[in-house]
């Protein structure tokens, strides 16, 4: 499957304002949620120590020695959901209501913003563009797309928590957790079309086991975040310095 791209006539994404603080009302905290003024800078917890660069010859590289790599591990995860999120509203399975089309139509432009944010604040140290790999995913299927946005969700959740700790600059802290809850209310929302009401329920376990046994959001580091996005990702994923 090739990159995807939103359409021309998308609007433009504002470059200023408190984006986050928002009033939150119905479709707002989609629209506006994802245009933020700070970057985030993700860091694997429990890195080893750095090793001499080493460039890989094909795909990509992610070298975690510093915020670059970090923001361009953010920047591929955001890459894929903004790919995911293109194809379901260029083309809703039949099964979607007219609510549902609405909020995933949001969504996209929320993930668009944050995969645009990364991009610009990296510039030229930025990754190319990934090739992603939906061909598991039925998007003719309500359930399997419901499904697949649950696990991506799940997933982008527990990367945010799982590099947190690792933020080297208080701003980049202050944007993580902005950004980490809107992806969970992401989550809890198609979790509650999956299921009416599980959001709110502790023990509920995503694909991903989306909640540890005290019911909070699980967090994993890259070396367990990117196998798992592996799947739907064509372009090599190269780590060094992790």
């Amino acid at each position: 499957m090739k990159n995807l791209q939103e359409p021309k006539t998308q609007e433009v994404l504002p470059e200023s304002g408190n984006v986050f603080t928002a009033p939150l009302q119905r479709r707002s905290f989609l629209q506006f949620a994802g245009a933020s003024a700070a970057a985030v800078a993700l860091v694997a917890a429990g890195c080893r120590k750095d090793r001499p660069n080493m460039p890989m010859s094909t795909g990509v590289t992610l070298d975690f020695k510093n915020d670059f790599g970090v923001l361009n591990y953010a920047y591929a995860l955001e890459q894929l959901e903004a790919a995911f999120y293109i194809q379901v509203a260029s083309a809703p399975p039949s099964g979607f209501s007219a609510n549902e089309k609405a909020y995933f139509q949001d969504i996209q432009f929320h993930e668009i913003a944050h995969r645009e944010y990364f991009k610009k604040a990296l510039s030229t140290a930025a990754i190319s563009s990934l090739e992603v790999d939906f061909s598991s995913i039925d998007f003719t299927s309500r359930t399997s797309v419901l499904g697949a946005a649950m696990a991506f969700e799940d997933l982008g959740v527990a990367a945010y928590n799982g590099v947190g700790v690792r933020l080297t600059d208080v701003n980049f802290l202050l944007a993580a957790g902005k950004i980490v809850s809107v992806e969970a209310r992401h989550a809890s929302y198609v979790r509650d079309l999956v299921s009416y009401g599980s959001f709110a329920d502790l023990n509920s376990l995503g694909p991903l086991g989306a909640k540890n046994a005290d019911g909070l959001d699980a967090a994993l580091t890259p070396d367990k975040v990117l196998p798992i996005a592996g799947k739907y990702v064509k372009t090599k994923i190269n780590v060094i310095n992790l």
